[in-house]
């Protein structure tokens, strides 16, 4: 970014705030700023655009909140937060999104030092990008799973880098593979001083915020490459629906034995009470696998859509 740029974004977040938060009129705004009014509402438009603006709606919507409940009473979830949706864009992020960024915000608001712990994916990375802007040094950041593509090059969708910069907390990302080779690899990763380090830290996460994927050819796994065709089809045979930070598991909610769990490389799921860990996830690809992660337990909390909620919960 230029200095220009630079001073154009500082002028369109003073407007942006004055016009949003300050409720001033934008004939204001630019006596204000010593503008005129077409630049006033030019810099206003420009903090909309460049993503400076976030609006919340501070309401709970009835229908939401009796399928937050619904799953709880269904699932013996600790936290069920449902987002209203669209039957026109029944994969669109934002609401979730802004959802799940109010849990992690709360998980990072207490003053005593805490650990938080994140897998990756679209949904969760998006609701990164919602945290409020704090300052909480006190707090560590840390990945559950590798952020290593297949290639060598960096996973566009791991957040603990970005939380930690939103957030002032101290990162830990695990720069190793998302999945190892063989089962020796794994051992030989995991004994890394770094590696070890960052998957002892994990364990003692206090919260911890994952996405959930499906299994099958047009799964995230399978088009990134870490699961062959071959794999996927014997995970499929082998009942698998669905995947926590490259863990596989069936519709009962029950880690495979074997197959690509022989190669994950992330820190192990167990959840605890004392230690949540929350789904962030949507969309109607996802429901088995969804289903699968509250029934058997895999998670404590789900932050979702109305549509995926409903699906989830059935007829």
């Amino acid at each position: 970014m230029t200095t220009g740029e630079g001073g154009r974004l500082d002028d369109a977040a003073r407007a942006g705030w004055l016009y949003h938060v300050g409720g001033h009129t934008q004939d204001e705004i630019a006596r204000m700023m010593g503008v005129s009014r077409q630049s006033a509402q030019r810099l206003v438009s420009l903090a909309a655009a460049a993503g400076l603006v976030k609006i919340r709606l501070d309401h709970p919507v009835a229908r939401c909140m009796e399928l937050g409940r619904a799953l709880v009473d269904r699932f013996g979830l600790d936290l069920a937060e449902v987002a209203p949706s669209s039957r026109d864009a029944p994969r669109h992020l934002a609401g979730v999104a802004a959802a799940a960024a109010v849990e992690i915000e709360r998980a990072l608001a207490d003053e005593a030092p805490r650990i938080v712990s994140l897998g990756t994916g679209r949904t969760l990375r998006a609701a990164v990008e919602e945290v409020a802007w704090m300052e909480r040094p006190q707090h560590r950041v840390v990945s559950r799973l590798g952020n290593l593509m297949s290639d060598g090059s960096a996973s566009p969708f791991n957040a603990v880098v970005r939380l930690a910069e939103r957030t002032g907390a101290r990162a830990y990302p695990m720069g190793m593979p998302v999945m190892a080779r063989t089962p020796r690899e794994v051992a030989l990763l995991h004994a890394l001083p770094p590696v070890a380090s960052t998957l002892a830290l994990a364990a003692r996460a206090e919260v911890s915020f994952v996405g959930v994927g499906g299994i099958g050819s047009d799964a995230p796994l399978a088009v990134d490459g870490f699961f062959t065709p071959a794999e996927v089809a014997a995970l499929e045979a082998a009942g698998a629906v669905g995947e926590i930070t490259s863990w596989a598991f069936d519709a009962a909610g029950t880690l495979l034995d074997g197959l690509t769990n022989q190669r994950v490389v992330a820190s192990p799921l167990r959840p605890a009470p004392d230690r949540p860990v929350v789904a962030v996830a949507l969309g109607p690809e996802k429901v088995p696998a969804i289903s699968a992660a509250v029934r058997g337990r895999l998670v404590t909390g789900l932050v979702t859509d109305e549509a995926t909620a409903e699906a989830v919960l059935g007829p």
